[in-house]
């Protein structure tokens, strides 16, 4: 006779990080050998914590070189950490705000329902050695209504094309804008800010970088929307710095997770 099968158990305990960094001095969110990333100081400290060879993690967005988070979302499977204890264990440029039990088999990639970002400029005359690690200089004429008419076209199912790299491993270029919006940060920066179903790459600093010159009278409002029609990438603007971008929050169908 056979052996019985035992019980059915189910996926194990997940767990839920809200995460924050300045991702100046890292080569990125995803882990590279040889590189310093965040995914690659996460997962080492937590591997401490929990006493495992490994603990991979998932992410709400993986974020490029010098892209910074204010709300970070990843997941892991085991048994959540103490916030403090993490912390202790990870570098001055990146903290744990929460570390929590989640539903199990929680993926914080495949589950978000969308992903907010932000793009800051600082549009005075003199450079700020302050923000300079967190938004673009942007010296230049910056005409806040056509940046206002540029971030109303947004919302709706586009063709982004024209917004990221010819060579790409994408093969889907729609992308559903769920809320896009220009708004002052104080006198002197303005912030837009977009939340989407999902983004390809580098498409928001893109975005920004042809909103820019729309701004600066180099292109019209038409030549804009136009581009939103599935236009050659060549024939859309520069693409923005990455320092100027920071990842906000992500949404799950029990609502958005953001820091405190």
């Amino acid at each position: 006779m056979g052996e019985c099968p035992g019980p059915d158990r189910g996926p194990g305990p997940t767990s839920r990080l809200l995460i924050e960094y300045d991702g100046t001095e890292f080569s990125g969110w995803a882990r590279q050998p040889g590189l310093r990333t965040v995914q690659g100081e996460l997962e080492r400290a937590l591997s401490v914590l929990l006493r495992a060879d490994s603990v991979p993690l998932t992410v709400a967005g993986r974020t490029d070189a010098g892209v910074h988070a204010r709300g970070q979302v990843a997941s892991y499977d085991g048994t959540p950490v103490p916030v403090e204890a993490l912390n202790a264990l990870l570098p001055y440029d990146v903290a744990v705000l929460a570390c929590e039990a989640a539903a199990p088999g929680f993926d914080a990639r495949r589950d978000a329902t969308s992903r907010a970002y932000a793009y800051r400029v600082l549009t005075r005359r003199a450079r700020s050695p302050h923000g300079r690690r967190l938004a673009l200089h942007w010296p230049h004429r910056c005409d806040a209504a056509s940046l206002h008419g540029c971030a109303a076209l947004l919302p709706g199912v586009h063709d982004f094309t024209a917004f990221t790299p010819t060579a790409t491993e994408h093969v889907r270029f729609q992308r559903e804008i769920l809320a896009a919006a220009w708004a002052p940060v104080g006198d002197e920066t303005l912030e837009f800010r977009i939340e989407a179903d999902a983004f390809m790459r580098s498409m928001i600093r893109v975005l920004v970088g042809t909103m820019l010159e729309v701004a600066a009278g180099s292109r019209t409002l038409p030549q804009f929307e136009e581009l939103l029609a599935g236009r050659p990438r060549a024939q859309a603007g520069p693409t923005a710095p990455a320092h100027a971008l920071h990842f906000l929050s992500a949404s799950y169908d029990g609502g958005r997770i953001l820091p405190t």
